[in-house]
């Protein structure tokens, strides 16, 4: 098969579809693949790296689209890239339709096959190709509170780790998944006060022995949302519904009543955003203010750190991308945790989370969802 790996043109973001590590796997495999020129070199890949593993560089995204049957990326397409898609074409890359109408009748237009990686299921019910991102984003969430809290950034001043005398500040996780584990860790590592707030009590009993105590986890019900968020410091938002939009869990009424210059990060934004006031910024302008409160909501937090996040996720997609340059859509039929990541085809909504919360129809040609 003809793969073909863009640069990728989302303000900010300087991961790369596929590293030349993963370029050399294809090639093994016999497949052909076309990179656009400096597509890696955000990520620090040289054309001549791609070059010595065995790909072709293409002068431009136009030539990567018309020569390939198959298009990695790693965020959504944009509308000078769907338009470009044809219903030859299978792309694989994350998508996040629920709250993209505009993607999503681009995509139905194109008849491509979208199969989105944050839908793609394992064995044991997980997210494999969305873990290792969410991984990624739930450290730099921490990392970006601590940075936000400061008062030249419109925090309140606070140092996250505090002093000796001085208490360190309390960060409310809302979610216990992988995006939470790992704000958590990165929040207790510097010493912060951390309280997770979760539905699973199997997820909580593993997280208190994870954390051997030293994180609080709750039952996340809204008066427990309602009485962490007041005493936050910071609140991390990391609640996920495999496809379809994040439930609004902080209202704009709740704001006036925190403390001023405190921090939300909205990892879910993605998916829409967990509080209702979140709207996508960029790394470039992260930040604004309502009403008192400092909202973080950058839409791909990962490419902040586009080399590990390349590479991490590579090592989850590798397995799936390559069934499918082998098989084409067959791959489909012969893997169900794949066929669950499929959610465009031939012009179709295929995933049911995303047709509900589109309010469209919904088919399901490969039986994932029987």
């Amino acid at each position: 098969m003809r793969v073909g790996v863009p640069k990728e043109i989302k303000p900010g973001e300087h991961r790369v579809g596929l590293p030349p590590t993963a370029v050399r796997e294809y090639v093994a495999r016999g497949h052909q693949v076309l990179v656009e020129t400096t597509a890696g070199l955000g990520a620090g890949y040289s054309d001549e790296t791609y070059m010595r593993a065995g790909a072709t560089i293409a002068p431009d995204a136009a030539a990567v689209f018309a020569g390939s049957d198959m298009i990695v990326k790693v965020k959504e397409p944009q509308k000078v890239e769907w338009e470009r898609l044809e219903p030859r074409h299978i792309l694989f890359t994350y998508l996040h339709l629920a709250p993209d109408p505009a993607q999503t009748e681009g995509l139905i237009a194109s008849g491509c096959a979208a199969i989105a990686y944050e839908t793609v299921t394992d064995a044991k019910g997980g997210l494999p190709l969305l873990a290792p991102m969410s991984e990624v984003a739930g450290r730099i969430a921490v990392f970006s509170a601590a940075e936000t809290l400061l008062k030249h950034n419109g925090g309140m001043g606070l140092l996250l780790c505090g002093v000796p005398g001085v208490p360190p500040a309390r960060v409310a996780v809302l979610g216990g998944g992988v995006v939470g584990m790992n704000a958590a860790r990165m929040a207790m590592g510097l010493n912060a006060e951390v309280v997770v707030l979760e539905r699973s009590i199997p997820r909580m009993r593993e997280l208190d022995d994870i954390f051997m105590g030293r994180v609080l986890t709750r039952y996340s019900t809204l008066d427990a949302i309602e009485e962490e968020i007041l005493k936050a410091d910071v609140v991390i938002g990391a609640v996920l519904t495999a496809g379809a939009a994040a439930p609004k869990l902080i209202k704009r009424g709740d704001l006036a009543r925190m403390k001023p210059g405190s921090v939300l990060v909205d990892v879910s934004i993605d998916q829409g955003g967990c509080f209702e006031t979140s709207h996508p910024t960029t790394h470039a302008e992260p930040t604004y203010t309502v009403d008192g409160v400092v909202h973080y909501c950058v839409a791909n937090m990962p490419g902040a750190a586009p080399r590990t996040s390349s590479e991490a996720l590579v090592h989850a997609t590798l397995p799936f991308g390559l069934a499918l340059a082998d098989h084409g859509l067959e791959a489909l039929a012969k893997d169900k945790h794949l066929a669950k990541g499929l959610n465009v085809l031939t012009g179709e909504l295929t995933h049911p989370a995303v047709a509900e919360a589109l309010g469209k129809p919904f088919v399901d040609p490969y039986g994932a969802w029987a």
